[in-house]
């Protein structure tokens, strides 16, 4: 990957954790394993970038090669260019430590070759393990790229309803703070001065004794950015055992959260896609019993 420096300022780390939306910590891996070059010769990771700079970003190469494993996935739909999958709730999405080959990539892999990118093949945005809903992957480098770019423009339309705790007293409402590393806590995302932007509108669906169903819509796609916004605003996701008050007892077993709708131009033939997921049962069992309290 090349990348021009027009306008931007500061160290080539932060600089380039801004422009390709990863980790700063990542970047600075790549930086000192000479995977960045700076007019063709390595840097470090102070550099300060000037306007004119052309930066040389080279992938990194990955010892283990990825497993296939039969895991049951439920495609919605499917061309020669991409999938869209309804991810269940507990499936993590692609390798880490801890999850090398029990995720959804291990998964499409026994079909699909998809990408030549070895740790997150066709995966162009990610939902948290404990969240089910729809995904968008990509089955070729040129839809990976285009979707990519896409949801970068905020063209890709993301729904998402959530159950949130306490009671909301505003009908709708916009979330507008950004997000990055808990300074306290590496694991964790937090509402930070200097993070990345953030912007999440929510509007009340339906309120309970004391919790209150929302549906959100992101104008970003930061991570854990509902569970986090929410949990900023006083409302962490029911279910949320990282963001979530520790002394909240419920039944389930993780938080409350589901991408149940998606829209956007295909890249390739300009038609409009729109889908739907119904909540799943956890979800909906949850919601009964909450109406039968009321």
């Amino acid at each position: 990957m090349k990348l021009e420096i027009k306008d931007e300022q500061g160290r080539i780390d932060v600089v380039l954790s801004k422009m390709l939306d990863e980790s700063r910590s990542k970047i600075q891996r790549k930086i000192k394993d000479g995977k960045v070059l700076v007019n063709n010769k390595k840097t470090s990771c102070n550099y300060q970038v000037s306007i004119g700079d052309i930066i040389d970003i080279f992938k990194e190469e990955v010892d283990n090669k990825l497993e296939k494993k039969e895991i049951p996935i439920d495609i919605v739909f499917e061309d020669e260019n991409l999938l869209i999958i309804n991810k269940q709730s507990g499936l993590v999405v692609h390798p880490a430590p801890g999850h090398l080959n029990d995720t959804l990539v291990n998964a499409l892999l026994v079909d699909y070759p998809l990408t030549d990118d070895l740790l997150r093949p066709g995966i162009v945005h990610r939902l948290d393990k404990d969240t089910s809903g729809l995904m968008l992957v990509a089955k070729n480098e040129e839809a990976k790229e285009a979707l990519s770019m896409m949801l970068k423009k905020k063209e890709v339309k993301r729904t998402y309803l959530a159950l949130v705790e306490g009671v909301i007293k505003e009908n709708r409402g916009t979330i507008d703070a950004p997000i990055g590393r808990d300074p306290k806590d590496r694991l964790k995302m937090k509402v930070v001065s200097g993070g990345k932007e953030a912007v999440t509108h929510f509007s009340v669906i339906k309120r309970y004794h004391n919790k209150t169903l929302i549906e959100c819509v992101l104008d970003t796609g930061r991570t854990h950015q509902i569970r986090v916004h929410m949990a900023y605003l006083g409302h962490p996701l029911a279910g949320d055992s990282v963001y979530g008050p520790k002394k909240v007892i419920t039944k389930l077993s993780g938080q409350c959260l589901h991408a149940g709708e998606i829209g956007f131009v295909h890249p390739r033939t300009n038609e409009y896609l729109h889908f739907t997921s119904p909540l799943p049962d956890y979800f909906t069992d949850f919601l009964a019993e909450l109406e039968r309290k009321q």
